[in-house]
């Protein structure tokens, strides 16, 4: 397990305060707000820490305040309903004293039903694709240190995309984009661990995709982007750490939003997830 795995678990590995209180903490990163799939994932382990049946099968969330990477935050659980097969959580996330974030969830033990799928979408083995280091090495020398330094940073993610980076410069393209990605290094074998994991990981590439028509590149300090609201369905159970494909698809963008669906496939074929996100994406010229 890399050292930024190890991070990632240490920041979903919350504190326990008081019955359904949990406090978490953020890296040490020069960010100007919390990253919203720490957020989402640490939402989500607070919940599932007052569960005793089940997974959770869908998660629907809204994205309030910037969070402040430089203060703990504090998960309140509300324990909606235990139900003899589903179990209701609702969960805030405060700091400052305001509510920054609100996720609701709902889990179900395994149990046999119908089942279909859609046939999974044709995508290149992510062992033949050039790994992240090696698609931002080569417009290192063309970006500002600050941002080079991101880019090469450890992540706990690795992601194997199937097109070109738009880092520095676009050229519009149609409003979909596929990316492998898997936790960097082995997980323990814990279901809810492995959800967990990629509700934080969901949240890449979301927004970046419905920018994909308009040519804007990532570097583009024009535009000011962050995450509205987010939804998730566990359809099948899966491993984080095994190679998962994103497929994802900007249908629209408009009233300064960008909306985007994802499916997250197993590497054998399966969706095992879709994810819906809603996102602002405001030209800061317009006040």
């Amino acid at each position: 397990m890399t050292a930024a795995l190890d991070e990632l678990l240490e920041l979903l590995d919350l504190e326990e305060l008081e019955v359904n209180l949990f406090r978490g903490r953020s890296p040490h990163e020069q960010r100007q707000r919390v990253f919203g799939g720490q957020v989402a994932g640490q939402a989500l382990v607070a919940a599932c820490r007052t569960v005793q049946r089940g997974l959770a099968h869908s998660l629907h969330a809204y994205f309030l305040r910037p969070g402040d990477p430089q203060v703990p935050i504090v998960y309140q659980v509300d324990r909606i309903r235990d139900g003899r097969t589903f179990t209701t959580r609702r969960v805030v996330a405060i700091q400052h004293g305001e509510a920054i974030f609100h996720l609701s969830a709902s889990f179900q033990p395994d149990e046999p039903g119908v089942e279909h799928e859609d046939p999974m979408p044709r995508a290149p083995d992510p062992e033949r694709l050039p790994t992240w280091r090696e698609r931002v090495s080569r417009i290192l020398p063309r970006v500002p240190r600050g941002m080079g330094d991101w880019l090469t940073r450890d992540r706990p993610i690795e992601l194997r995309y199937v097109d070109e980076l738009p880092i520095l410069s676009a050229e519009p393209r149609p409003a979909e984009q596929q990316v492998w990605m898997r936790a960097d290094g082995k997980l323990p074998d814990d279901p809810p661990l492995h959800q967990v994991v990629v509700a934080y990981a969901s949240d890449m590439t979301l927004l970046d995709t419905a920018l994909l028509p308009h040519g804007v590149p990532w570097i583009d300090e024009q535009f000011m982007m962050a995450s509205l609201d987010h939804a998730m369905w566990f359809h099948r159970r899966f491993r984080a750490d095994e190679w998962l494909l994103y497929q994802l698809h900007s249908p629209t963008a408009a009233g300064a939003r960008g909306f985007t669906r994802g499916e997250i496939w197993t590497h054998d074929g399966h969706l095992a997830v879709s994810v819906v996100q809603e996102g602002l994406i405001r030209h800061r010229s317009v006040r």
